[in-house]
């Protein structure tokens, strides 16, 4: 008579629990508002034809989105045309930034990161999920490992099938 094998799960087992940076990205739609569009020959902004310009915009366009604010061409762009678009956007978009994306999500992760309570993984085995779909910055990363290594007994990267160790908390003599 054979007896009957049954299979455990040891990753379910092993009490690995999985943080997923992407579960913290924004969940807001990305816009970007390019102020080339309103040069001069593409290199000068003229104060009365951009005011007119920004009167004149249809802003539901950016309602409840993330809107980043930047020039794509070499022009100098006066500090006040940054300060009058937020005029405009303040009470439509969800959020604003002048600058990339790239820099926008490494300022969110920053603030979303420091900000939230990683009290609960105190003493736990964590592993930091790598593979994704969506642009988590490399900084991300870093800020979660600088917020939990103090917490935790272990941490890990990628999947818990297949983990990189990063750090495991010495053994108190």
């Amino acid at each position: 008579m054979e007896e009957e094998k049954t299979l455990v799960n040891r990753v379910a087992a092993s009490g690995l629990i999985t943080l997923n940076l992407e579960d913290y990205f924004p969940t807001s739609e990305i816009a970007t508002f390019d102020i080339k569009d309103y040069l001069f020959h593409g290199l000068i902004l003229r104060e009365k034809d951009f005011r007119d310009a920004l009167k004149q915009l249809d802003w539901s366009v950016y309602k409840d989105k993330i809107v980043l604010v930047n020039c794509s061409t070499d022009a100098v762009i006066p500090l006040w045309a940054y300060m009058l678009i937020e005029n405009y956007l303040m009470h439509i978009a969800t959020d604003t930034y002048q600058g990339t994306e790239e820099e926008y999500l490494r300022m969110f992760y920053r603030e979303t990161l420091e900000n939230t309570d990683f009290t609960q993984y105190q003493n736990q085995r964590i592993v930091i999920k790598g593979c994704g779909n969506k642009p988590v910055p490399s900084y991300a990363y870093t800020k979660i490992t600088a917020l939990l290594i103090p917490l935790v007994q272990s941490l890990m990267f990628g999947e818990p099938c297949s983990t990189v160790p990063i750090f495991k908390k010495a053994k108190s003599q």
